[in-house]
């Protein structure tokens, strides 16, 4: 059987627009613009989130601009709203997102409680969501791996909703996969597992659980081989969605012959 031709049967719809990669990443961390660029070709992904407030894709002539490691026109660009705190902090900094980039509408909307943990705050979430979906942002939202809250945000009308497996920047993996689980069941929007990943099998553990992908920024960038690491991720995330449309065998307490019994001689 054609991989290709499985993968070309399976996209990831984000907006109306249909991705091949299922990975999407960051582009903080990297020692240069020059290994953004080979780690982000290495993971074979699509789609790239950048921090307005925190990097250059114009605003300053005279440093290193983003856009020309990463244009547009090879990449589909997610600007986010790292280091807000706030409702209207994340909203203003979408818009600055649009103005920047010429009409823009998809972000990453995030809202954090504090420093310490880096968990969003909840109801200025919501409150930024409301009024962005309300503007015409089409937006993709990280937040807490609460299914009633999912739920709240996909009614809202957020295109993708994005529950963290873990602490931003922990690399634990996974660590409630019920929750996950029942978020999964139950959309109607895109799922991506947002924050905690460490290293490949976390990726495909998420993959495995119906996830419809994953995004990851320091698992790579801060990896000893960001190149290699982005590798390794791009063939998790394949491995793991192929194995959760092909269905695992159930778990048992016992052994279970490999090899039937029934006709054998002597």
């Amino acid at each position: 059987m054609n991989i290709k031709t499985i993968d070309s049967t399976d996209p990831l719809i984000i907006a109306g627009k249909s991705y091949g990669s299922r990975l999407i990443t960051g582009t903080g961390k990297y020692k240069d613009l020059d290994e953004t660029r080979r780690a982000t070709l290495a993971a074979g992904t699509e789609m790239v989130t950048l921090a307005i407030r925190r990097v250059n894709i114009g605003q300053d002539p005279n440093a290193p601009n983003l856009l020309d490691a990463l244009p547009p026109h090879e990449f589909t660009l997610l600007p986010n709203t790292a280091g807000c705190y706030n409702a209207a902090d994340a909203v203003r900094t979408c818009k600055l997102a649009r103005e920047l980039l010429d009409g823009h509408k998809l972000v990453k909307l995030e809202v954090l409680g504090d420093q310490r943990t880096l968990y969003p705050d909840v109801i200025e979430t919501l409150k930024a969501a409301e009024q962005l979906v309300a503007e015409g942002f089409d937006v993709m939202v990280y937040t807490s791996d609460d299914p009633i809250l999912a739920r709240k945000l996909e009614e809202i009308g957020c295109v993708a909703v994005m529950p963290l497996a873990a602490p931003i920047g922990s690399g634990l993996g996974v660590q409630n996969r019920y929750n996950l689980l029942e978020i999964v069941e139950n959309a109607k929007v895109p799922i991506i597992v947002d924050a905690g990943v460490g290293t490949a099998s976390d990726a495909a553990i998420a993959m495995e659980l119906g996830c419809d992908g994953v995004l990851m920024n320091t698992a790579i960038a801060s990896a000893k081989d960001p190149v290699l690491m982005a590798h390794a991720m791009k063939l998790a995330i394949e491995a793991g969605r192929a194995a959760f449309r092909a269905g695992r065998i159930p778990r048992k307490r016992f052994a279970s012959a490999s090899s039937p019994i029934d006709g054998t001689i002597g």
